[in-house]
């Protein structure tokens, strides 16, 4: 079989962690190789990258640099073997994160992110260039103010958890307009609901592309 690429959005606090392990375990139930791993980090060099990013002052610019120079160690590193082995990869964020939090919480000029989607994620495959993206993005859908209570009291903050909810309403909007633009791609799930709705909405939309029986 060959490699599919899954990865799983949403704000802090929507709960998609949590479903990660329950995918990768339906999917080993049914024989098939999984390599978990999440963004920023997955490799040595991107959790270094990782921590400067989430606890560091910088500028928006400086941020998405960042994130997208641990998204290319990544991607050559891990994602990519990974695939190519036929592995199931499951990551917990990829590129629309950063559309969302660097281009919709900062504000960040989202032309330049698509530039730099396209610098590191070009890769080669079957002698054609293309951009690597997920085969299915499932986005956690959660009202801001929800994630919050979530959150509160629930470990301490990194620097963007510790942002308003305006920060997060804005990050919630740039994930709808990632989604708009690639409909095909997204599973959006209904995350204010409970833990056991939320994990048969995953699976059916794992399903529904004949992926698990």
């Amino acid at each position: 079989m060959g490699g599919l690429f899954i990865s799983f959005e949403g704000i802090d606090g929507a709960g998609k962690s949590t479903h990660i392990e329950g995918l990768a375990q339906a999917f080993r139930a049914q024989g098939r190789a999984v390599t978990l791993t999440r963004e920023p980090g997955g490799t040595a060099l991107a959790e270094k990258l990782r921590i400067m990013v989430l606890n560091d002052a910088m500028d928006a610019m400086t941020e998405a640099l960042l994130v997208f120079a641990a998204r290319r160690d990544h991607l050559q590193q891990r994602i990519e073997p990974a695939l190519a082995r036929g592995d199931v990869v499951l990551c917990d964020r990829f590129t629309d994160a950063t559309f969302a939090y660097q281009g919709g919480g900062r504000g960040f000029d989202l032309q330049m992110l698509l530039i730099l989607e396209q610098w590191v994620q070009t890769v080669q495959e079957l002698g054609a260039d293309f951009i690597r993206q997920p085969d299915l993005t499932v986005w956690f859908d959660l009202p801001a103010e929800i994630a919050a209570q979530r959150l509160t009291g629930a470990r301490v903050p990194d620097k963007f958890e510790a942002q308003p909810l305006e920060f997060f309403r804005r990050v919630s909007d740039g994930y709808l307009n990632r989604m708009l633009a690639c409909p095909s791609r997204f599973a959006r799930i209904d995350a204010d609901n409970t833990r056991d709705a939320v994990w048969r909405d995953v699976l059916q939309a794992v399903q529904a592309r004949g992926w698990l029986a």
